[in-house]
């Protein structure tokens, strides 16, 4: 039995798992999937303060009062950079890191600097009555859809999910100065679905930071698969598990 946390991205919250948490529990593993601190159950907390750092106490906090070890920790998105920072403090609890999609820092880099197309979300907020917060990404016309998302009754789903963003989430740099996180292994999984103009993926380097071939998949499918390929999803992070 493994045990996956799974972390979701900008904007979303834990419902987003909903098809894939249960696939991975019927084949016999645990499965946690908290909303981070401003969505879902604790979209009351949202505030100019929540940032990055808030996102990765969450998932620490999770990690420390359950107890777990041996965790493979998927972030989605945006995420990439929570789970990176939570396994730099808990290193000894992960046992797998997967990039779902997601951006993937360098020590001390934001959210800008992984993907700066996220710049001109801050500046556009700068400009209005709310400069901490960043509304969710607007649909867009077919291939793209909302977040990737196409079919009209999932978009209408996920919409109900979806929230504002604070800017400090975007702007606060990731650590990864542990040494030791450079031996926890991990997977990047692709969405190679049609991806609006702007949105550039970095390149995997050919080996992981602990010498090991580095690990890429891919899904034929737009951002959110957990959403439009959830079986296909769940193979790969039970592969992951081994």
């Amino acid at each position: 039995m493994s045990t996956y946390l799974l972390v979701h991205g900008a904007w979303h919250d834990a419902r987003c798992w909903d098809r894939t948490a249960p696939l991975l529990e019927a084949a016999g593993h645990r499965v946690f999937r908290p909303s981070l601190t401003g969505y879902g159950d604790k979209a009351h907390l949202l505030g100019p303060e929540v940032g990055l750092d808030t996102h990765v106490e969450d998932v620490v906090r999770l990690i420390k009062d359950e107890d777990l070890t041996d965790v493979v920790l998927v972030g989605h998105s945006y995420a990439g950079l929570v789970i990176s920072s939570a396994a730099n403090e808990v290193p000894e609890r992960v046992a797998h890191l997967v990039y779902l999609d997601a951006m993937v820092p360098e020590h001390g880099e934001t959210a800008v600097d992984a993907q700066p197309v996220t710049q001109h979300l801050i500046d556009a907020a700068a400009a209005t009555d709310a400069p901490w917060r960043i509304p969710p990404l607007p649909e867009l016309p077919p291939p793209f859809g909302l977040f990737g998302v196409t079919d009209p009754a999932d978009q209408e789903w996920l919409r109900g999910m979806l929230s504002d963003h604070p800017v400090r989430c975007l702007q606060q740099p990731a650590c990864l100065d542990n040494p030791s996180l450079r031996q926890v292994p991990r997977t990047h999984i692709h969405c190679v679905g049609a991806a609006p103009e702007g949105i550039v993926r970095r390149p995997v380097p050919a080996f992981q930071p602990d010498g090991t071939p580095s690990r890429v998949r891919e899904l034929p499918t737009g951002h959110d698969c957990m959403i439009t390929m959830p079986v296909e999803l769940s193979e790969l992070l039970l592969d992951v598990a081994g």
